[in-house]
């Protein structure tokens, strides 16, 4: 099992000290946030925050998680408008992951998305981010995305679910996506559940949860025990021994990305197709950015 990021880790603070830092680190995000919204909506464009602040306002006192920047989206139709405002942001020093809509994150409509939303006061200003039920969702997709890589971070799935409120609607939750996405999201429960030891009792498909295909626990295991981490392959061209590295580990395929990138079940055993069809599909997109299309 894996131990809970402690905040008495922060250097050699003591234990007061770092209680003032992640107070202090928290409020400059938070006007960093504040400031965002503001500007985004002085131009007609209504924000979306979710991932790593959101994720984080689930963690106990004493587990600290922490986030470099700022996971915003808008709507597609909107996008354009607010890419211009990113030079703005980056000048006042507020670092900004800016996405149109959810892209593979989630299939919810966006407007149907968008009126699921919340509205959260920060600072004054009123924030919008997505309700727990979508935001459960979009946790357990981006996870699996980053190839299961950072184990860390199943604890943003572990803390979504046990500190879930009260009305937490399952239903909602996972009725409104395929079948295919509502397994990926029990997947990463029952990982929670093996790995950190998810209370998963009361969840009324704990059964389905504890499966967890074998193939899908060795490699995870194995992959953590691994140095190397993903990057773009544009980072290390010019550095040959990271480079191979890098090639290296995208062989043979991740398995678990393979199978978001490929919409595909993770109850399936012959995973090599899968496997070679999501190569084929990010070296399309991979062609496409090197040439600017």
């Amino acid at each position: 099992m894996l131990s809970a990021p402690n905040c008495l880790e922060v250097g050699n603070l003591g234990r007061n000290d770092v209680g003032k830092f992640l107070v202090l680190e928290r409020a400059v995000f938070e006007t960093r946030i504040a400031e965002c919204f503001s500007l985004f909506r002085e131009l007609g464009v209504e924000p979306v925050m979710f991932k790593g602040w959101l994720a984080a306002s689930n963690y106990p006192d004493g587990h600290r998680r922490q986030y470099a920047d700022l996971d915003i989206a808008v709507s597609p139709s909107e996008f354009g408008i607010a890419l211009k405002q990113l030079p703005e942001l980056f000048r006042k020093k507020i670092p900004i992951d800016l996405h149109s809509g959810l892209r593979h994150l989630d299939t919810l409509p966006w407007d149907k998305f968008f009126d699921r939303c919340e509205i959260r006061g920060v600072q004054g200003v009123e924030i919008r981010v997505p309700c727990p039920e979508d935001h459960l969702r979009i946790l357990c997709v981006h996870w699996l995305s980053d190839g299961g890589e950072y184990r860390e971070r199943l604890w943003d799935i572990y803390y979504a679910v046990a500190n879930r409120p009260p009305d937490f609607d399952w239903d909602k939750c996972l009725g409104c996506v395929s079948e295919i996405r509502r397994e990926w999201v029990i997947t990463c429960i029952g990982l929670a559940h093996k790995y950190l030891g998810l209370s998963i009792n009361d969840l009324p498909f704990k059964d389905e949860a504890q499966y967890l295909p074998g193939w899908l626990t060795k490699f995870l295991e194995t992959e953590w025990k691994r140095t190397t981490r993903l990057i773009p392959l544009r980072l290390a061209a010019k550095r040959p021994r990271l480079l191979v590295g890098q090639i290296r580990k995208r062989f043979p395929p991740n398995p678990i990305q393979s199978i978001v990138d490929t919409e595909s079940s993770v109850k399936r055993q012959f995973l090599l197709p899968v496997q070679m069809r999501g190569l084929l599909r990010r070296s399309r997109i991979s062609i496409a950015r090197a040439f600017g299309r």
